[in-house]
């Protein structure tokens, strides 16, 4: 015996083919929800409401075990085998008497509607884990994300969760609701606009990435003179998570103990963050951001154009070498060293003006150990040298559903040495 596992849309018996149909018209057993079984209600066939699925299974194993008479037919929505259950219909039953019928899945749909390639899309099923990997893609900034949703996680939710995080990147909303249905609609909204709408049950999210060229123009007067949001910074377009965040910037820009007027190195500089918070708060010095990379170089000079800085001196080059060339620093801060550490707080100690500070911020336990020894290996030299380590593990807040949880930064390393 066979048990046809049948896909349907919301337009019913009608979008089955006709070799489909003939196969529901022959079923003996009938397996499927209210709406689902709605689409046929004038079949002779026996019916099973598809409530408690395992209960269902239950069912068909039994009518399987005893030589049950016709064919039975499983009525599930879109492609069974996408976050469908065909699934668990494979786990539980014998692959060998399962044949599948798929019907055009939901997210096929709604890219089609979108009139978007989907092939390098990310899908993702709505419930509290997937909401912790919906909040790692958004960080991440892939392109293009596509959430199945439920009463819970709803499209209010998700509006919510992603105003929450202050993502770097902008992504546009789409909602889609009743694909392939006569009433269906497809619509773009703001976040704020989401807040207290209701929408059909049988809906989707498209979320796609904005280019940079697509972001709105900041209102200076709305942001604080200390730590800007990470979100009003331009980033790298394939990895716009890869910056000092805003609550270890803050806790560098203590440890610089600035001063006005002060010269400052920002080594390994990236999107420039750090030296437009030192630029806004203290306009009367004198920034240099030092970034290798010449996107990391082109997105300083754009950000410093987006926050109206003028005293960034944006310096394309590697460190060590490019430092010498540069005015003496009273404050130098090294966010990236390129696997040079050693060779740049070399130049560094060399360069820095009396009672200068060193800030170092660190990912990973090798930079730390090998600071940490040319530490040693300069106090044995000079001795008026101090150092103070500090371990930073934050987390953040994220709405999850109905629910709040925590989201954790990557751990940081702040070094602080004083001569």
């Amino acid at each position: 015996m066979t048990v046809h596992i049948v896909g349907i849309g919301l337009d019913g018996a009608a979008g089955l083919s006709k070799s489909v149909q003939q196969i529901v018209e022959k079923a003996t057993l009938l397996v499927g929800s209210d709406r689902h079984l709605g689409y046929f209600s004038k079949h002779r066939a026996e019916r099973l409401v598809l409530g408690d699925l395992t209960g269902a299974i239950k069912e068909i194993r039994q009518r399987l075990a005893t030589s049950f008479p016709g064919a039975i037919v499983v009525l599930v929505s879109g492609d069974p085998l996408f976050y469908g259950w065909g699934r668990l219909l494979v786990a539980e039953l014998p692959p060998e008497q399962l044949i599948f019928h798929p019907h055009l899945s939901s997210v096929q749909l709604a890219f089609n509607r979108l009139k978007l390639p989907w092939q390098d899309a990310h899908f993702i099923s709505a419930h509290r884990r997937s909401f912790e990997e919906l909040t790692a893609k958004l960080q991440q900034g892939v392109d293009k994300i596509a959430v199945l949703t439920d009463e819970t996680y709803s499209p209010g939710a998700i509006a919510h969760l992603i105003k929450a995080l202050d993502l770097p990147s902008r992504y546009q909303f789409w909602l889609c609701e009743n694909l392939g249905a006569a009433d269906e609609r497809v619509r773009q909204w703001s976040l704020d606009a989401l807040q207290g709408e209701t929408f059909a049950p049988l809906n989707l999210v498209v979320l796609l990435r904005e280019s940079r060229a697509t972001t709105e123009p900041l209102d200076l007067g709305s942001l604080p003179m200390l730590g800007i949001p990470d979100g009003n910074f331009l980033s790298f377009s394939d990895r716009p998570g890869v910056m000092t965040q805003r609550e270890v910037r803050v806790l560098i820009l203590g440890e610089l103990s600035l001063q006005p007027g002060q010269a400052i190195w920002d080594v390994g500089a990236g999107t420039g963050a750090v030296s437009i918070e030192i630029a806004r708060l203290f306009p009367d010095s004198q920034v240099y951001a030092i970034e290798k990379m010449e996107e990391g170089t082109s997105l300083i000079e754009q950000n410093c154009r987006r926050f109206q800085v003028h005293n960034v001196i944006s310096i394309h080059g590697n460190a060590p070498e490019i430092l010498h060339r540069l005015r003496p620093p009273n404050r130098i801060f090294v966010g990236g060293s390129g696997g040079e550490i050693t060779k740049i707080l070399g130049v560094c100690a060399l360069r820095m003006l009396p009672g200068g500070v060193i800030v170092l911020a660190m990912s990973t336990v090798e930079d730390l150990a090998a600071v940490l020894s040319w530490k040693e290996e300069r106090v044995r030299r000079e001795p008026n040298w101090n150092c103070k380590i500090m371990q930073v593990q934050l987390s953040r807040s994220v709405p999850v559903g109905n629910s709040t949880r925590f989201d954790s930064l990557n751990p940081v390393t702040i070094v602080t040495m004083k001569r």
